[in-house]
């Protein structure tokens, strides 16, 4: 009897599934027409293993300073936006959204500043002898 051949996957369950779930709630930010979310990038999810709760990770133009209104805009959008999950994905569940800015693109732009900091105290050398 020939054994069957079983393509193992390329990654784990859960990062299929934060994936699919970063590409529906991207998709339906750019159908929802709320000025608030103009300039807001979907970067990350994060779904618990048995899908009850999952953070979205989000990163805006405007940095921390729009952070108080972008919260509350998907405050107002998370039963709409938990709607389409379940509309278009094949999960069992739809998770509890919760919503934050990504700590990771917050650290890189933080030790961003400070570098181009360092460079402009650099002493000047001059060119000429």
């Amino acid at each position: 009897m020939a054994k069957r051949s079983n393509p193992k996957r390329q990654y784990p369950r859960m990062v299929r599934v934060n994936e699919l779930l970063r590409e529906v709630v991207a998709e339906a930010l750019q159908d929802i027409d709320d000025d608030r979310l103009v300039d807001v990038a979907i970067t990350n999810v994060r779904c618990d293993a048995d899908l009850a709760n999952a953070v979205v990770h989000y990163d805006v133009l405007a940095g921390a300073d729009a952070d108080d209104e972008v919260i509350e805009a998907f405050a107002e959008l998370r039963p709409r936006l938990q709607a389409i999950i379940n509309r278009e994905t094949r999960m069992k569940g739809t998770p509890k959204l919760t919503f934050a800015p990504d700590p990771v693109v917050r650290s890189a732009a933080r030790i961003d500043d400070v570098l181009r900091g360092l460079q402009g105290s650099e002493p000047a050398t001059d060119p000429t002898p």
